[in-house]
């Protein structure tokens, strides 16, 4: 019998098919994601997969490079159909990986192929996925997977014009102010222009972040965000930190960190009073191949994970915080998950502070498997937010569907083992994958 992604895929017993039937069909709240607003608003088609697949998605691009494909195919200038028949070659070689899974589950659940990719069917699937999508676009699939919420990432100086409610998904704005902390003078005057006012020093700039979030409030924003290598060191004061911004041109890299820093206290102070939730990523390690960085650019899968994450100055920049009356809602996601069982203990000394899902290089089945115990031991497993694609590609919600079955399983081979009761396990799988987040971000 063929059983190749079966219904039962990841599910390894009865129970766990249980548990999942009760939470397969649920809607789906992609509280972090880097899916273009714009193309929900104008309900893009694609014509060909190779496009759909390999126009902005570095998970395969890393990929491919690992398999040893020509940048040509990759970021280069061939055909999306060259590009999607080398992908197709490489496919045997990851087993294992999270990809294979997400490849063969979109072309099951999306284009109704159940059929190994490989190079020996890149051709017919090419066919007969193309074909599919003449009758495919944007909110087809978000409607396929119901999709409630999303929440897109979005610089301070964005327009947010194509944010709103499209049938039944609304799209929001994430407020990410990352790119101030390159200290262009081109990107101030594009964010005192968007402020209307102008920024000549340290306290015009947080009064034009302020004016800026109120206005991404009004789209609907309940969500901050922050990427960053290093966690923030212990704040200094505002006459230091003026000294820093009026000299950020010439700043060495301690001095640049402290006012990193200063202007995250801040912006951390900014969200708890107009009541949003805070996301902080850190833990990575950005363009580490300089040559290919300066050859295509960022996002291209030029990035891992830090040696260590310094999680005493992430107890002192939440204690700090919440000493001043300033910690918001906060989600914490880790690059590298040694750090983990520390931010899970670290976030039981906090009210509404939460580790995030299993971020990025973590999102495979062992990894996912292993975040969800760690915070079942160190934390509370109950009150976890659940997934999210963290994606540029529409088609990645088969993520949450990965995630779920992983998540069923997890608590099936505990109940199985009598170490929990089956009502328990499906309703700790419902809070998990869909009334945790709702009410934690009051959707």
């Amino acid at each position: 019998m063929n059983n190749f992604f079966d219904d039962k895929l990841l599910l390894s017993n009865d129970t766990a098919q249980k548990i999942y039937n009760n939470i397969k069909d649920l809607p789906i709240i992609d509280y972090h994601c880097h899916l273009d607003e714009k193309q929900i608003a104008e309900n893009k088609s694609f014509s060909d997969i190779g496009e759909l697949w390999l126009s902005t998605d570095h998970y395969k691009w890393r990929a491919m490079r690992l398999c040893g494909v020509d940048e040509y195919y990759i970021t280069g200038k061939a055909s999306y159909k060259d590009k999607f028949l080398k992908y197709a070659q490489i496919m045997p070689k990851l087993i294992g990986n999270p990809l294979y899974y997400w490849t063969h589950m979109e072309l099951k659940t999306v284009f109704g192929i159940n059929t190994p990719l490989n190079i020996n069917t890149a051709e017919q699937v090419y066919i007969k996925a193309n074909q599919k999508l003449k009758d495919i676009n944007v909110q087809s699939i978000l409607k396929q997977f119901k999709v409630e919420y999303i929440a897109t990432t979005d610089d301070p100086v964005s327009n947010l014009e194509h944010h709103g409610f499209y049938k039944n998904t609304s799209v929001v704005p994430t407020f990410r102010p990352d790119r101030i902390f390159k200290w262009e003078d081109n990107y101030i005057k594009q964010l005192a222009q968007k402020a209307d006012m102008e920024i000549n020093n340290l306290d015009d700039l947080k009064k034009a972040y302020e004016k800026r979030l109120l206005f991404f409030i009004t789209k609907g924003c309940v969500l901050a965000d922050h990427g960053m290598d290093f966690l923030p060191s212990e704040d200094i004061d505002e006459n230091a930190a003026e000294k820093l911004f009026l000299n950020r041109k010439r700043l060495n890299s301690i001095e640049h960190h402290s006012l990193f820093s200063h202007l995250i206290y801040f912006l951390a102070g900014l969200y708890k009073k107009h009541g949003l939730t805070m996301q902080l990523h850190f833990g990575t390690y950005r363009n580490i191949n300089e040559k290919m960085f300066k050859s295509i650019g960022a996002d291209s899968g030029m990035d891992v994970m830090r040696s260590y994450v310094d999680t005493d100055k992430l107890a002192i920049f939440l204690n700090e915080l919440n000493s001043r009356d300033w910690l918001p809602k906060t989600v914490l996601y880790s690059l590298n998950p040694s750090a983990i069982k520390a931010i899970a203990v670290i976030s039981g000394a906090f009210k509404d502070v939460l580790v995030g899902s299993a971020w990025w290089f973590n999102d495979t089945v062992q990894g996912i498997k292993d975040q969800l115990s760690v915070i079942a031991e160190y934390a509370a497993l109950g009150t976890n937010l659940g997934m999210l694609t963290d994606s540029r590609s529409f088609t990645s919600y088969v993520r949450f569907d990965f995630f779920r079955r992983i998540l069923a399983d997890y608590l099936g081979c505990l109940v199985n083992k009598g170490e929990c009761d089956i009502d328990a396990a499906i309703s700790v799988a419902h809070d998990i994958c869909y009334n945790n987040v709702k009410d934690f971000l009051k959707t």
